[in-house]
């Protein structure tokens, strides 16, 4: 942001004006939510084996699911990655991990495809994307599926990247005693439009996804 605004600071100095004020990113490590069930449906192969990089919007999509514990309950995220620049194209939110939570989200991705938009779309092992309702909405829009290795999630790891930085710049460094599950789920969706349309990427050239689009004359 002090680049965006025609200041030129190092990260050393950033770093260590943070320490002197006492400003700490805090990070937390919890257990991932985990959908796998067991080989439900044959096996897909890894077709995009840890290359996430996309010449283009729409060529290449990452897929997961992750979960967020609060006092009033458990809310569930499952969203569409873009690998071009890390867009979100679509996402639901929802109190239960099932399978209208993955396949309503499809759903929406598919219908911002044009005719001739065919994604790759990358995900874990997990039960939903191994359920008939995925795979049928997937061959019936003529799109490839790609699968990670069972436990591996490296494979996925551009994916489960956003969803830590998500959780420590909107979910550990807050209390969420006295937040209903549709106010959770508000304050989540407006942060998820907040990273598509003004969190920078310094990989973007301190843009927003949307402003690289933008920029690139892409998106309007």
């Amino acid at each position: 942001m002090l680049k965006k605004n025609g200041f030129t600071v190092s990260e050393k100095i950033v770093r260590r004006l943070m320490r002197e004020e006492g400003l700490f990113l805090r990070i937390k490590s919890r257990q991932k939510y985990n959908s796998y069930k067991g080989e439900i449906s044959p096996e897909v192969p890894n077709l995009v084996q840890r290359d996430f990089h996309a010449e283009c919007p729409n060529q290449k999509w990452l897929t997961d699911i992750t979960e967020f514990a609060i006092p009033a309950g458990k809310v569930y995220l499952s969203s569409i990655v873009d690998c071009f620049d890390g867009m979100l194209p679509v996402w639901t939110i929802s109190t239960a991990p099932n399978a209208a939570l993955v396949n309503e989200m499809l759903d929406k991705a598919i219908a911002t495809l044009s005719k001739e938009e065919y994604p790759l779309i990358h995900s874990d092992r997990g039960c939903h994307y191994r359920w008939p309702g995925w795979i049928e909405r997937m061959n019936r829009a003529g799109l490839k599926r790609s699968m990670s290795k069972k436990g591996c999630s490296p494979d996925n790891s551009a994916c489960e990247g956003l969803f830590g930085r998500l959780k420590n710049e909107m979910f550990y460094s807050r209390k969420w005693e006295n937040i209903t599950l549709p106010e959770f789920m508000s304050i989540l969706n407006d942060y998820l439009v907040w990273y598509n349309e003004k969190r920078i990427k310094v990989s973007l050239g301190n843009m927003s996804p949307l402003e690289y689009r933008r920029s690139l004359g892409i998106a309007t």
